[in-house]
């Protein structure tokens, strides 16, 4: 059996559907309201806070997925994160169950310099020393042998359903609902962004590959790395339509933050949106010659697509 913890979110969805059309029908899905997505899936209600119901929640299993997510607030990252994560630890080093781990890279430092899986942390605001703070857990428990595991890290999301990222709901949910894109700080720099799909298939194989286990592996992105210009611009050629942007200033982030959370939480972020962002996933194609990434404008298509589809008749 293999189980997803934090089953509900968009990577957790993608990667049950992964999982079953491709390495087993074995499944359990664990949230606080977890929904099954095929007939043969296991569901199971778990906080992920309660050391005990995690335990109960990969008793087992061969592999556990921790793909968890909570609202975009550094106070509640800070507070229960770590203790998931901890609890997470523990619960499959007593049943001997191979951990794989969803991580992002907010710990990386703030420059154009190329990420790879050897780039120190540098974790700046409550957000990124908390993603640093659970991936060091793991880590220590890995050098230490309590437990098999393997990290799977993406930079920023974009995708279809209910993916949540900032480019996600500055740019693509806006052009769904026909208002201008906003982008941050400035159109012209280099941004890695991964597919959300593409992320869920290759964390599914790499927690079935036997010899992918006991290190970091930055997950498949598509080398183009366009700007938010050139993403516009792919946008209008998919919605068939002159999409309109603006980009918003450092100081319009910090007046929307007063009145928005959402907004406030995004500042800490913003230095990243400054400087080129070149997350590399060199050491994934090499290993896995086969697997094939989607290209932005082939993704970028897929949401206009399914935005055409979901829209009310005229």
């Amino acid at each position: 059996m293999q189980t997803i913890l934090g089953a509900n979110g968009q990577i957790g969805t993608e990667l049950a559907r992964a999982l079953h059309d491709e390495h087993t029908t074995d499944l359990r899905l664990v949230s606080r309201n977890p929904k099954p997505l095929h007939q043969s899936d296991q569901v199971l209600s778990a906080d992920l806070m309660d050391a005990g119901a995690t335990s109960r929640a990969v008793e087992g299993s061969e592999i556990a997925f921790l793909t968890v997510g909570l609202p975009p607030n550094s106070e509640l990252w800070a507070e229960q994160l770590p203790v998931m994560m901890r609890n997470v630890i523990d619960a499959c080093a007593t049943h001997g169950i191979k951990l794989v781990f969803f991580d992002n890279t907010y710990m990386y430092p703030r420059t154009a310099a190329p990420q790879t899986e050897q780039t120190p942390f540098e974790p700046h605001g409550s957000k990124a020393v908390t993603r640093a703070r659970m991936a060091e857990l793991l880590m220590r428990a890995m050098d230490e042998q309590r437990i098999e595991a393997v990290i799977c890290r993406a930079p920023e999301f974009y995708g279809p359903g209910k993916t949540q990222s900032f480019s996600n709901a500055l740019v693509f949910d806006r052009i769904r609902e026909n208002k201008p894109a906003r982008v941050p700080l400035t159109d012209d720099t280099r941004r890695t962004l991964i597919w959300t799909p593409d992320a869920s298939r290759a964390m599914a194989l790499i927690g079935n590959t036997l010899d992918a286990y006991g290190r970091t592996w930055h997950l498949p992105v598509h080398g183009n790395r366009p700007t938010y210009a050139e993403i516009i611009e792919m946008c209008s050629e998919a919605w068939g339509r002159d999409v309109d942007y603006r980009v918003m200033k450092r100081w319009q982030f910090r007046l929307g933050g007063l009145v928005s959370r959402p907004v406030r939480e995004l500042e800490e972020l913003l230095p990243r949106y400054a400087v080129d962002n070149v997350f590399l996933s060199d050491a994934f194609d090499g290993a896995f010659p086969d697997f094939r990434t989607t290209t932005y404008r082939e993704g970028i298509q897929t949401l206009a697509d399914a935005d055409r589809r979901d829209a009310p008749p005229a």
